[in-house]
């Protein structure tokens, strides 16, 4: 895919992951070790939900994330830059799904400016940036990056390289131009791959057009 023109860095700011602490029962009596065991199972197969809406694992990533109220901006960008059928296909992908909030972060006039047609080249650019091929999850990317030493490069769908580390137990993105994201949450699982939802717009440096496109 040709690149084109530059976009401004991303200036993100760092927001500190969300940690969710599963609660544990007090012990009880032999007798009722099935009902607790139950309650256990059923807590930990209760639905995941992003922005309050809930993620069903039997829906792909376009369905799921056009029901969270937290990715409208993304929603709409992906059905411009024309992606839509391929987010649905069985892939697997594995995408870091930029908020509402890290789409505002990016200077004024930019998400207007990649949603009109003309750059709509540019836009397919930046969305593919956010996924890789196959369905990776938290604790397979983390395994990743320390077994790479605590630098690990991922090859996006775009083609370019996308840097993940640990930073105080997050996972952190850095894109070409050296902006950094965080995953905010992890492992939403859809029918074709997972989700990752990130605090910032991951930005690939541009090319130079080739003489005579």
């Amino acid at each position: 895919m040709l690149k084109t023109k530059r976009l401004a860095k991303n200036t993100g700011v760092a927001m500190g992951m969300a940690l969710f602490a599963m609660g544990s029962a007090p012990a009880l009596a032999d007798h009722h070790a099935s009902a607790a065991d139950a309650e256990t199972t059923a807590a930990a197969t209760e639905p995941v939900t992003v922005g309050g809406a809930e993620m069903l694992p039997t829906r792909n990533i376009v369905e799921n994330a056009s029901n969270s109220p937290i990715h409208t901006t993304l929603v709409a960008a992906v059905a411009q830059a024309g992606l839509v059928d391929t987010l649905s296909s069985p892939g697997p992908f594995t995408v870091f799904a930029p908020t509402d909030e890290a789409f505002g972060l990016l200077p004024a006039g930019t998400v207007d400016a990649l949603m009109a047609d003309s750059a709509q080249a540019q836009l397919t650019q930046i969305l593919t940036y956010h996924v890789v091929s196959g369905a990776v999850d938290a604790e397979t990317l983390v395994g990743m990056i320390e077994e790479a030493g605590g630098e690990l490069t991922l090859t996006t769908v775009e083609g370019s390289p996308l840097v993940a580390t640990i930073d105080n137990g997050i996972v952190a993105l850095r894109d070409e131009i050296g902006g950094i994201s965080y995953v905010t949450q992890t492992d939403v699982t859809q029918s074709n791959g997972i989700i990752h939802v990130i605090n910032g717009v991951l930005v690939p440096e541009p090319e130079t057009a080739a003489a005579g496109d």
